[in-house]
């Protein structure tokens, strides 16, 4: 048992490992927490495979933040972390890419609306 569903069984919690307690999706839910990082999701599914330098100048121009480099490389190393961005080096050059793969498990788990299902 890892550590988490120790603390989850401790709280009162007496379920199997799931996706709702399990790290990396709390890495997922706390990467879309922030919006910053939701607007440079926005700015990867428009245009992927974006240098950092890239990135920096769309969300100034689109969405007026002011964020420094260093700022914004690290959204992206939170955005990477939970597995939603991709990179690959090209000499001096890291490229960005959006992956969207981790979401498919939130749908897995709660599967369309109430409406859709009455359908």
């Amino acid at each position: 048992m890892t550590r988490l569903e120790q603390a989850a069984t401790s709280a009162g919690l007496t379920c199997k490992r799931t996706l709702a307690y399990c790290q990396g999706m709390s890495d997922l839910f706390r990467a879309l927490a922030d919006p910053t990082r939701r607007a440079i999701l926005d700015e990867l599914t428009e245009k992927d495979d974006q240098t950092l330098f890239e990135i920096c100048i769309r969300l100034t121009t689109k969405h007026g933040l002011n964020s420094s480099r260093q700022a914004i490389s690290q959204h992206l190393d939170v955005l990477e972390e939970a597995g939603l961005v991709m990179t690959r080096r090209e000499g001096r050059y890291k490229f960005h890419t959006v992956d969207t793969s981790p979401l498919r498990e939130i749908d897995k788990r709660w599967p369309g609306t109430t409406k859709e299902r009455k359908k």
